[in-house]
């Protein structure tokens, strides 16, 4: 992991697809097979900074004006995969939900109602020659969303402590067809057993999400950002999977207390990260 910048991190939490090399079409896969190979390739707080710095200059830059050229890269029993950052792709859908996120007036301030027109704009022209974009990282501020949970089981959980300037980690790794294995029984579950409503309609999201992506990818929930808002004992006690593992597979055995059990265990951990946010 990298270390702790000067820069205020943002607590923001990611779900990241790495494709195997041959997803992509020729040119890019050899672009990216380069990538790889090289000693020198930024992190995540690296794209972090890049963003906050183009928030500085008046007007605000909101979006990117080059896509980004970089990834992450993981090898995998010899195979390269590699999750492009696209974070001009990004950018425009961060921007998109932004009114949702803040209060109006607190939107304008930080970007006025005219730079962020003319973004969408951009946008709208860009989708008319990219209509089958999709980015391979989501972002959630200040929360894990519970669906993302359901992608993953405590057995793929990977948490450090961290030391010194080096901060904790607390990360899933899991491979495309195990992730879709499990979102496709949770709502089989979900639909026989609860009223529709958002962890339903997230999780058929992110489903369709993934199956956009080639079946030999690998599937990442990382806690990211969200660490540095989180004592390090909560970190190494939070199995936020497992709880979700569990209420699911009592709603499918038809024990609601159990679920009820698993669901308040969840409430209660991610209920004093929002009081954090608020506080903020």
């Amino acid at each position: 992991m990298p270390k702790v910048s000067s820069v205020v991190v943002p607590y923001a939490t990611y779900l990241r697809v790495y494709e195997p090399l041959a997803a992509f079409p020729e040119a890019e896969r050899a672009h990216w097979a380069r990538y790889a190979r090289r000693s020198d390739r930024p992190s995540y707080q690296d794209e972090l900074r890049r963003s906050l710095a183009d928030l500085l200059p008046t007007p605000p830059i909101p979006v990117p004006v080059q896509e980004s050229a970089d990834a992450f890269v993981l090898e995998v029993d010899g195979v390269v995969c590699v999750c492009p950052w696209r974070t001009r792709l990004r950018g425009w859908q961060a921007l998109q939900e932004l009114p949702e996120e803040l209060p109006k007036p607190v939107v304008d301030a930080m970007l006025p109602p005219l730079v962020r027109r003319q973004a969408a704009a951009d946008y709208e022209r860009w989708l008319v020659r990219n209509p089958d974009s999709r980015p391979w990282i989501r972002t959630a501020t200040w929360q894990v969303p519970l669906n993302w949970f359901v992608l993953v089981s405590d057995e793929e959980r990977r948490y450090e402590k961290g030391t010194g300037e080096i901060p904790p980690m607390l990360r899933y790794r899991t491979p495309m067809v195990q992730a879709r294995r499990r979102v496709a029984r949770a709502l089989r579950t979900l639909k026989d057993t609860v009223e529709e409503g958002p962890l339903i309609d997230g999780l058929v999201d992110v489903g369709r999400w993934l199956e956009e992506f080639h079946p030999r990818s690998l599937v990442e929930l990382d806690y990211g950002g969200l660490v540095h808002a989180l004592p390090a004992g909560d970190l190494e006690d939070d199995h936020s999977a497992a709880d979700v593992a569990a209420g699911v597979a009592a709603l499918r055995q038809g024990d609601g207390a159990a679920a009820g059990e698993a669901y308040g265990r969840l409430v209660e951990r991610w209920r004093s990260v929002r009081d954090r946010r608020s506080a903020n």
